[in-house]
């Protein structure tokens, strides 16, 4: 499946007293990019929720390679690498936008699971969007 982007410009708000990008926002990056990439696609997450469908992180796991800084804007590329019956797993690669520069490289396994909390099966005509 091709690589989704979109872009993140830095402010003062992202970065901690050094002007880097503080280590954990990178997980909102990921959160909007993969939002992005469901709606490209058709599926609103607000729609699901409708139905009784919520998609809920299980894991993530980051590597930061360079500091993003105050200013920069940056690039978020996301991709499915696997669809389960109930879980999907997302790889994301941050850039720096003008030298393409790999910042952050990471995988978010989410899953979908109803109103209680139990896991349960993406529907079909969901997961057929996602041919890996």
């Amino acid at each position: 499946m091709s690589k989704d982007r979109i872009e993140v410009k830095i402010y003062y708000e992202d970065t901690d007293c050094g002007g880097v990008v503080y280590y954990a926002n990178y997980l909102k990056y990921f959160e909007r990019a993969r939002t992005e990439f469901l709606e490209a696609r058709g599926i609103l997450l607000k729609d699901l929720m409708k139905e009784g469908i919520y998609f809920v992180v299980v894991s993530a796991n980051l590597r930061y390679h360079q500091p993003g800084r105050y200013g920069d804007i940056l690039v978020v590329e996301s991709s499915i690498s696997e669809v389960g019956h109930a879980s999907l797993i997302f790889e994301h690669e941050v850039l720096r936008k003008d030298s393409n520069e790999l910042l952050v490289s990471g995988t978010v396994k989410i899953a979908s699971v109803s109103e209680k909390l139990r896991p349960i099966r993406i529907p079909e005509s969901i997961r057929a969007r996602f041919q890996v």
